[in-house]
């Protein structure tokens, strides 16, 4: 059936006052727990003082977090606004050549920040990858791709390379394989895109844009080579009607997302509550999804600040950059589970859509989404967690196209036809919620532990079976509903000016 099934609306506001007590009554679990447990001995070095005068102390538990507005908080206030300020004025006087000020300004901050060493070894896997592309074979372009990626991510040759760098400062490690990992994957698709171009092959100087182009350089997005080498061509800078309202009311939001996450840290602490699994152990069912979802909650609310940041300022340089992910709130698909946008966009593009094309294939897509995650693996970092969420995800990702396929059979599709747009919404529905937690559970593996995903995921299929698990299922469910709604009002609102654009 269509998205755009109705469902009445005391129904839906029925959900909305589910999901509303629900949250309500989970937060107030984890609040009590968090206020509990904050002079823990076990909780020590994860939580740190915080306001005094609240009486509260401050969850620290997350590195990145910490990292960005403490030790990194001047470099990045220094380094971007040099970069948004000398934009501005390459834009205004030399339009026509901002790419090559844009990467002069880049080799500079990399220089300053990291040192000569380092710098030499990017550009010696630069001048290797473009080497390569100037055979125009994709599959050597891949092999050699991922073998400097392994380079990096695989022992004894990434610490290897990071013994050439000199010297030792609290972010070194982090600058050190953020950027050449980030590198790798753009010079891959420099040499997968030189090796479609029809006739000749782009420049080097094109690939030193492209890949020292600061705000992406250390933390990404990735942004595909065709994408940026069409918007950094362009001679004409004209921006869209209340642009730039969007990126100041962009900017806005960014900063009190900062803030809601300084004040949150000060009274949950999530993060470092799943450390102690005896003391998590003793919270009840509802505190314990809680705690789970609002792990990923998090995590999502952390990519789209340090993404939307960088976003905001590759829009000021009239870019068009990967947008932020899609909030785990609104998410009951695998397919939709990403964190970074530009990554995924980077492996669909290169990886799942050219080996699983239309996606209607199960065995295509089977190997589509096993090459993707093996290729993730080795981005993320090859270890057991990293394995086991790869393993679950890929299945997760497979059994939703089994499942769909399965209800495509004949007597499921005339069953399905026979009942009202509702009905067959509400059915969709109740799956969704099971695919849903199936996303929670799989996904904090990677956030925290395999010992919290173990626990989480017993006390809620087996130990809480079947008050909590079916309570916890039916929360879900509408959810999901609340989910399709709003995806319903985007389709219609899709269709209206589709519509209109036609008339006009």
């Amino acid at each position: 059936m269509g998205v755009k099934a109705m469902l009445p609306s005391y129904e839906l506001g029925f959900y909305a006052l589910v999901v509303t007590c629900a949250v309500l009554y989970s937060g107030s679990g984890i609040f009590e727990a968090s206020r509990d447990s904050m002079n823990r001995k076990a909780f020590r070095d994860g939580i740190k003082p915080g306001w005094h005068y609240f009486g509260r102390k401050m969850d620290v538990a997350d590195f990145e977090w910490v990292m960005w507005f403490t030790s990194f908080r001047n470099i990045i206030i220094f380094a971007l606004s040099g970069h948004v300020l000398f934009g501005k004025i390459c834009s205004m006087t030399m339009p026509q050549h901002r790419a090559v000020m844009y990467m002069i300004y880049g080799l500079l901050a990399v220089l300053a920040s990291m040192g000569l060493v380092y710098l030499m070894i990017i550009l010696s896997h630069c001048l290797l990858l473009y080497s390569v592309a100037l055979a125009k074979q994709k599959w050597l372009c891949y092999v050699a791709g991922l073998c400097c990626l392994a380079s990096f991510k695989v022992e004894p040759f990434g610490s290897w390379q990071s013994g050439f760098v000199t010297g030792a400062f609290d972010l070194q490690d982090v600058l050190f394989y953020g950027g050449c990992t980030f590198t790798i994957m753009r010079c891959m698709s420099f040499a997968l895109e030189s090796s479609q171009k029809e006739e000749g092959i782009y420049s080097i100087f094109d690939l030193l844009k492209y890949n020292f182009y600061l705000p992406f350089f250390f933390f990404g997005p990735v942004m595909t080579f065709d994408q940026f080498h069409a918007q950094v061509s362009t001679r004409e800078l004209r921006r869209k009607d209340d642009e730039m309202k969007s990126i100041r009311v962009n900017a806005l939001l960014h900063v009190g997302a900062i803030m809601a996450v300084d004040i949150f840290f000060h009274f949950f602490y999530i993060l470092t509550l799943p450390s102690d699994l005896k003391f998590v152990n003793r919270l009840s069912d509802w505190s314990l999804a809680g705690l789970a979802y609002s792990n990923l909650v998090y995590d999502w609310v952390k990519a789209a600040v340090m993404f939307g940041v960088i976003n905001t300022i590759a829009r000021l340089d009239h870019l068009d950059p990967p947008q932020p992910p899609k909030c785990i709130t609104m998410l009951y698909i695998f397919a939709e589970t990403h964190f970074d946008r530009g990554i995924n966009d980077w492996l669909c593009k290169y990886v799942y859509d050219h080996i699983g094309e239309n996606h209607d294939n199960i065995l295509k897509e089977l190997v589509a989404s096993i090459t993707t995650f093996a290729i993730t693996t080795l981005w993320l970092g090859p270890c057991q967690v990293v394995y086991i969420w790869s393993l679950v995800n890929c299945f997760g990702l497979n059994f939703e196209l089994w499942v769909q396929k399965f209800f495509q059979l004949g007597p499921f599709a005339k069953l399905e036809a026979k009942l009202s747009g509702a009905m067959s919404r509400r059915i969709r529905a109740a799956f969704g919620a099971v695919n849903f937690w199936a996303i929670v559970l799989y996904n904090i593996l990677a956030l925290n532990s395999l010992e919290f995903a173990l626990l989480v995921t017993k006390r809620l299929l087996v130990m809480g079976f079947p008050e909590s698990t079916l309570s916890i299922w039916f929360i879900t469910y509408c959810g999901v509903q609340l989910i399709k709604e709003r995806e319903r009002i985007l389709a219609i609102q899709q269709e209206e000016k589709g519509d209109k654009a036609k008339l006009e």
